[in-house]
């Protein structure tokens, strides 16, 4: 690691498995089984599943036909994502309690810089330790956390000891740490990466950082010095509390293929609303209207248009979805649609963090 890089005291936490535990926590009845939230139906899709249930192979995104078939005594939700919001709300405000550098990444992650926090408190493993605390007393949930000097080991260790852990690397253990990790664990290498690297004889940590930064711009693109960093505790990203909103969106998944552009027309009504009020909730306004199409063959298509003027109103955002599905034949028939709005009216602010310097790591307390 560079001498000059900043070293700071970061914490992911992660609720363990967010929504499911929300669904078991306000239903006692639900606790112990195995639940998926959402996927119900014939073409449903998952979006969290129990440990109960992930013990089966259930897992998020997977379909419903699917999730019954590994795990026959199953019990599906319905979402309750207002509800999950309420909760989301009530564990940042814990958050805050300790740092005004919290980076929510969903409903149910953040990241904490508690490199100087409002308890003084030079231990982030123990500020850790009272979030997690805080969360399960105050909320009734578990959470897990990592921490570490960056975001990317942090939120890679923050699922070393799920559900309901925590582990710190170290300042003086990050470069061992890392070099034998498998590699399917690093944040931001996905299954067909992973795959690729295993072709390449890339199998832990330590196999990547024999890689030259050449073989690694040349065998995997932009995303090269991306790999050649992380691997030697290298990132300067820092957490940003007024993280902003790039795009926002809904869609719907239809139990039978739609062949017809009429047959689609009520669908995206519905659609164009939920994006109307989920803008206006937000007090935000976009200019570009993205059309999601995924066909019955699972290839997906998507048609843009950008106004000159920024849009919240559902008539306006359907009108122009309306335009975008007839603006080409469909190439099948259809099983989901989506409707997205982005180039929104936010601006973006930066705020300087307080960092320290790797030369002094070793004075610092995790």
């Amino acid at each position: 690691m560079s001498s000059n890089f900043p070293v700071r005291k970061i914490i992911h936490v992660d609720m363990d498995a967010f929504y499911a535990s929300v669904e078991q926590l306000d239903n006692p009845e639900l606790k112990g089984k195995a639940i998926a939230v959402g996927g119900g139906g014939k073409r449903g899709v998952i979006s969290a599943a129990s440990y109960e249930a992930r013990k089966f192979g259930v897992k998020s995104a997977m379909s419903g036909s699917l999730a019954i078939k590994l795990c026959p005594h199953l019990i599906f939700v319905k979402t309750n994502f207002e509800r999950y919001a309420e909760i989301s709300k009530k564990i940042r405000k814990i958050f805050h309690d300790y740092t005004d550098l919290v980076e929510p990444l969903s409903l149910d992650e953040a990241y904490l810089d508690v490199t100087v926090n409002k308890k003084g408190n030079p231990s982030a493993s123990k500020i850790a330790e009272e979030i997690r605390t805080r969360i399960f007393e105050e909320v009734g949930l578990t959470a897990s956390a990592g921490i570490s000097i960056n975001k990317f080991i942090a939120k890679v260790a923050s699922d070393y000891n799920k559900p309901n852990g925590q582990k710190t690397v170290n300042p003086e253990e990050v470069i061992e740490f890392l070099e034998q990790l498998d590699i399917r664990k690093f944040y931001g290498v996905g299954k067909v990466t992973a795959e690729k690297m295993y072709q390449k004889g890339i199998f832990t940590g330590l196999d990547l950082k024999n890689k030259s930064l050449e073989y690694l711009d040349k065998n995997f693109g932009k995303s090269g010095r991306y790999y050649y960093n992380i691997v030697r505790g290298i990132q300067d990203s820092e957490v940003k509390p007024d993280r902003i909103r790039k795009s926002l969106a809904a869609e719907r998944t239809f139990s039978e293929n739609l062949s017809s552009e009429i047959f689609m027309l009520d669908k995206l009504k519905q659609i164009a609303e939920e994006v109307s009020r989920r803008l206006l909730k937000s007090k935000v306004a976009g200019k570009t209207v993205t059309l999601k199409i995924k066909y019955s063959d699972f290839t997906l298509q998507t048609r843009s248009k950008t106004l000159p003027y920024y849009i919240s109103d559902k008539d306006v955002i359907l009108e122009t979805a309306t335009q975008l599905l007839y603006q080409e034949t469909l190439n099948n028939s259809v099983r989901l649609l989506g409707i997205s709005m982005s180039s929104l009216n936010t601006e973006k602010k930066e705020k300087p963090q307080p960092t320290a310097s790797v030369s002094v790591q070793l004075k610092f307390e995790f």
